[in-house]
C-alpha cells in the first residue's frame, strides 16, 4: 500500500541552477516526521537546474508554457500530497517550516490555507526593511481582524481538495494574490508570522527606482489588475533576475519606465469606461458584479 503524502512542495524554475540546490537541501532537512515530496517544475530551463534537482533525488516535471502560474499549475496537477505548498527556487526554509504549516492545518477542519512571511536573506538594507515592514503590517491586520491581506508565493500551503486552479492568464501576483482571493472563499486562512522563509534579494540589485516603478507598479500591480479584468496577458512577466550583481538601469530604461507608468495612470483615469464598455460593460458595474471590496489589496 502506498504511503499517503501529507505535503507536496512545488518549486517552479527558470534557470535557477545557482539557487535550486540549496532550496532543495533546506527542504530535505525538515524535522517534519510525516511523508512529503518535492516537485521541481522545469519551465524551459536552459541551464543545469533540472539535472541538479534530479541528482538531489527530487521529482522533475516539465511545463513548456512560460510563466510562473503555468509552472505552478503543472506542478500542482502532477503532485500527490493532500496539501500542496508553493515554494521558490531562490528561497531557503527553516527546519521546522513544514511542522509549523502542519500545525496550522491541524488548528481546525475549516482551515484551507496556511501562509507566512518572507524575509530577504541579502540585498540592500532598504529591501530588507521593506519586507519586514510589509509583513509586520500584514501580521498586525491579521491579529486585529483575522484577515490576511497579502501573501508571498514563497510560503503558501493549500488543501488540494479545495484548490480551484491557478489563473494562467496572470503573471506576477497570480500565484499569490489571486490564489489568496480564491481560497478565502473556500474556508479559513491562517497566517503564521513565526514561520518565515528566507529569499534572495537579487531582485533589488537594480535599485529602488526600478523595483518600485517598474517591478511593483508596472509588472505587479498594473499587470495583475489589467490581466485579471481583461482575461488575457495585456502585460507580460517581468524580466528574470538571475544574478546578484548590482546593476543600475540605464537612463533610457528609466525614461521608458516613467513614460509607461504615466501612460498607465492616464489610461486608468481616462479610458476604462470606454474600453470596458466595449469589452464587458463599464468599469464600475464590472467591479460591483465581479469583485468583492474585501478582495482589493494593495
Amino acid at each position: 500500500m502506498a504511503m499517503t503524502l501529507r505535503f507536496s512542495v512545488v518549486i517552479p524554475c527558470y534557470n535557477e541552477a545557482g539557487y535550486v540546490g540549496e532550496a532543495i537541501r533546506s527542504l530535505q532537512r525538515q524535522d517534519f516526521d510525516g511523508a512529503y515530496e518535492i516537485v521541481v517544475v522545469d519551465n524551459n530551463c536552459t541551464d543545469d537546474t533540472a539535472q541538479i534537482a534530479r541528482d538531489l533525488g527530487v521529482r522533475v516535471v516539465t511545463e513548456a508554457a512560460p510563466g510562473v502560474c503555468n509552472a505552478r499549475e503543472a506542478g500542482t496537477v502532477a503532485s500527490r500530497g493532500e496539501i500542496v505548498i508553493s515554494a521558490d527556487a531562490d528561497t531557503t526554509y527553516p527546519p521546522d517550516w513544514l511542522s509549523k504549516i502542519d500545525r496550522g492545518f491541524r488548528s481546525g477542519d475549516d482551515v484551507v490555507l496556511v501562509v507566512g512571511p518572507c524575509r530577504y536573506a541579502d540585498g540592500p538594507r532598504w529591501g530588507r526593511i521593506f519586507a519586514r515592514s510589509l509583513f509586520g503590517a500584514v501580521h498586525g491586520i491579521y491579529r486585529a481582524t483575522g484577515r490576511t491581506l497579502y501573501v508571498t508565493a514563497t510560503n503558501i500551503a493549500f488543501r488540494r481538495d479545495r484548490w480551484t486552479g491557478y489563473d494562467v492568464h496572470l503573471t506576477q501576483g497570480g500565484d499569490e494574490l489571486d490564489l489568496l482571493r480564491r481560497m478565502r472563499h473556500e474556508g479559513r486562512v491562517v497566517y503564521d508570522h513565526t514561520n518565515p522563509t528566507f529569499t534572495s534579494g537579487r531582485r533589488f540589485t537594480r535599485g529602488f527606482f526600478y523595483n518600485v516603478v517598474v517591478c511593483l507598479f508596472v509588472f505587479y500591480l498594473s499587470a495583475y489588475a489589467l490581466n485579471r479584468v481583461t482575461g488575457r496577458r495585456v502585460i507580460g512577466s517581468a524580466p528574470a533576475f538571475r544574478d546578484s550583481r548590482r546593476r543600475r538601469p540605464s537612463g533610457r530604461l528609466r525614461l521608458a519606465a516613467a513614460g509607461l507608468v504615466a501612460t498607465l495612470v492616464l489610461f486608468a483615469f481616462q479610458q476604462p469606461r470606454a474600453y470596458l464598455a466595449e469589452k464587458a460593460g463599464n468599469a464600475v458595474s464590472y467591479v460591483q458584479q465581479h469583485t468583492d471590496l474585501d478582495d482589493i489589496r494593495w
